[in-house]
């Protein structure tokens, strides 16, 4: 088994799998990376709201790779094993215009600047703690599709996938697209709530660790991933406050969660509606409570007491 290192210097912006790779492993090797956050250096701690409405999204998710694994081919599988993630001094949280699930609730920009110098919380108010719970929010493989595509929406191949429990001692599985498979991470996270509802969890710099394995033998349609013990492991015994919305549309239900889970902790916490949405995309877990019903549906929003001083 080698280690191999990337730096923040070596990324791309674009899937393309006619790029080269950054560096090319053995199955059973670890790959110790560094990144950016999201914008690239475009947002820092200095920076105002003001900052996120001139973001040059040419410039967004740098991301470390490709890395090329040897003998992997079409058909096989990745097996990334996520060893461990540091957060890197701060992070930002922020509501960007025309994104989210409310953008017409909170038009933006708002931005809110988080001290990560202690690795295991970070204070969002006086009385609001976050545990920390770092993750990737884009890992993936090359896609077969020529040409560049844009890193925000996920696909079969993974990638801007945004699940919070791919955290350490985690495995993701991918399937590969393309010899070598051509693996990326990036976008990092120091926390999250299911649903990143304002677009943002906390978006920071980090030094993150992964084991590549090629599967052969066996082939998957779309990521699968394993999680090794309790979900919410640093929450768990305190209870939670949770709204629903009950309706026909999975969307419009996850919006009016959302909405209900705002009023709730502006009247109850005397936050600012926009603190309550941000608030809501670093801790607030979005959950389907039941599809079977037609033809309504229930979406349910989690508020961990734990976070709560």
């Amino acid at each position: 088994m080698a280690i191999h290192f990337i730096g923040r210097e070596t990324f791309h912006t674009k899937w393309d799998n006619s790029l080269p790779p950054a560096i090319e492993i053995d199955s059973g090797d670890v790959v110790v990376c560094e990144t950016e956050e999201v914008t690239g250096g475009q947002i820092t701690p200095e920076s105002s709201a003001a900052d996120l409405a001139n973001v040059d999204f040419d410039r967004i998710y740098p991301l470390a790779g490709p890395i090329s694994v040897r003998g992997a081919e079409p058909g096989d599988v990745l097996s990334v094993e996520i060893l461990a993630l540091r957060p890197l001094d701060w992070g930002w949280t922020g509501v960007l215009p025309t994104l989210g699930l409310l953008p017409d609730d909170f038009p933006g920009p708002n931005l809110h600047i988080w001290d990560l110098t202690n690795l295991n919380y970070a204070d969002f108010k006086s009385g609001i703690r976050i545990p920390l719970d770092p993750f990737c929010g884009t890992m993936g493989v090359a896609p077969a599709e020529p040409g560049q595509h844009f890193v925000l929406p996920p696909g079969k191949f993974g990638g801007n996938m945004d699940i919070r429990h791919l955290n350490a001692g985690n495995t993701l599985l991918l399937p590969v697209q393309v010899p070598g498979a051509l693996f990326s991470a990036g976008d990092c996270h120091a926390a999250q709530g299911d649903g990143e509802v304002c677009v943002t969890g906390i978006e920071c710099p980090m030094r993150f660790e992964l084991r590549f394995t090629v599967l052969k033998g066996r082939s998957i349609p779309e990521p699968q991933f394993i999680c090794r013990g309790p979900l919410n492991s640093k929450w768990e015994g305190k209870g939670y406050y949770c709204t629903a919305s009950v309706g026909p549309d999975l969307f419009v239900g996850a919006q009016n969660a959302i909405r209900y889970m705002i009023d709730h902790l502006v009247h109850e916490y005397d936050l600012t509606p926009v603190e309550a949405y941000m608030l809501s995309s670093v801790a607030v877990d979005l959950k389907i409570s039941e599809i079977v019903d037609a033809p309504n549906w229930i979406v349910s929003a989690y508020l961990p007491f734990g976070i709560f001083q």
